[in-house]
């Protein structure tokens, strides 16, 4: 039998305000991240991706306290924080307030040894690494600092590492809602063996397909959701009826 994909929303957000923008910039806010949390959580999402974009830039730890705040509803669907997180006692704190993984960027870049040392202790299920690419390269800072590195070699290093699963973001894509870097998603997808999370473009239910094609095994959206009539429920239907296995029938 085939694993069911994951359809999952991501929110953005900076304080307690949910951002959106276009390639990693051009920051607006546009609602309330409890607000928005909670209406993926009525929705019965599969999963949801919380990412903090001012932690990292700002010098500031992850929000416990939100995570905590959020984690009080039951039935919750699995949640993915990322954002400011540099420690394993940071990865610790946000399991215990309710994360079910965590993700990491910058600090997986300058502290490799990060990613192996969290999936030791947590289990490397706990520990998603995201590559943010820009013109080719993996870049940190989200997305404010650009490396040398090749996104599939860097895929295949975290992998070695200890991660469980890559969230794979191509910064000029971000927010444009005019589809996934589709041959990015198939490399990356055939060098690791773990499962990649395709983040950054789309914009129709098609799209998630596409991605699935190319071997990603869960899809991500913030602006389609957002800024669109898609939901991740008509996402599980359209997917469902052309034969892809989702996980379960989300409310609309």
């Amino acid at each position: 039998m085939s694993l069911a994909h994951r359809i999952i929303p991501i929110i953005l957000y900076r304080g307690h305000q949910v951002v959106k923008g276009k390639q990693f910039d051009s920051w607006r806010s546009i609602g309330h991240v409890e607000t928005a949390f909670q209406i993926h959580w009525k929705r019965e999402v599969d999963e949801i991706l919380m990412l903090d974009i001012g932690a990292t830039p700002d010098g500031r730890e992850p929000d416990f306290d939100l995570m905590r705040r959020l984690n009080d509803k039951p039935f919750l669907p699995p949640m993915t924080v990322g954002g400011g997180i540099r420690t394993v006692e940071h990865i610790r704190l946000a399991l215990a307030n309710g994360a079910d993984k965590v993700s990491i960027n910058t600090m997986a870049l300058k502290h490799p040894a990060l990613i192996g040392e969290a999936a030791e202790k947590f289990g490397r299920q706990a520990v998603s690494v995201s590559i943010d690419v820009r013109d080719g390269r993996v870049c940190g800072s989200c997305g404010g600092k650009q490396t040398e590195f090749d996104p599939v070699a860097w895929a295949m290093t975290v992998k070695t590492l200890g991660a469980g699963e890559i969230i794979l973001n191509v910064i000029e894509r971000d927010g444009m809602m005019q589809g996934y870097d589709l041959d990015l998603i198939a490399r990356v997808s055939d060098a690791v063996s773990i499962p990649v999370v395709a983040c950054g473009g789309a914009g129709t239910y098609e799209d998630f397909a596409k991605a699935l094609d190319h071997g990603a095994h869960a899809v991500a959206a913030g602006a389609m959701f957002a800024f669109s009539d898609a939901t991740p429920a008509g996402a599980a239907e359209y997917l469902a009826d052309r034969g892809y296995p989702v996980r379960r029938k989300m409310a609309a």
